[in-house]
């Protein structure tokens, strides 16, 4: 999986077929843990966001950022063998 981090979004173009979105978004997980970042993976709705139950998203554990699929209703994340997450600062805000 290789991964580009601009200012605000996340292009990964995945080197293997994935099933589920949920295990896409571990490996970006995983990859981008071994990139330096600690990224948790949570279901959006559980940290209070009015959203689908089933949308995933990857967070920073301490609020700065969040890596999110904007065309979460559209699409599947799992499926394009190459995709444009939304990356979306916090601390930008909250300043």
């Amino acid at each position: 999986m290789k991964i580009t981090i601009n200012k605000f979004t996340v292009m990964v173009v995945r080197e293997k077929k994935y099933y589920k979105e949920s295990q896409f978004y571990h490996d970006l997980k995983v990859v981008l843990q071994g990139m330096g970042h600690d990224v948790i993976k949570k279901l959006m709705y559980k940290d209070g966001h009015l959203v689908d139950d089933n949308q995933i998203y990857l967070r920073d554990r301490k609020w700065k950022y969040c890596i999110y699929d904007g065309e979460y209703a559209t699409r599947f994340a799992h499926e394009p063998e190459r995709i444009v997450l939304n990356l979306h600062r916090w601390e930008n805000i909250i300043k």
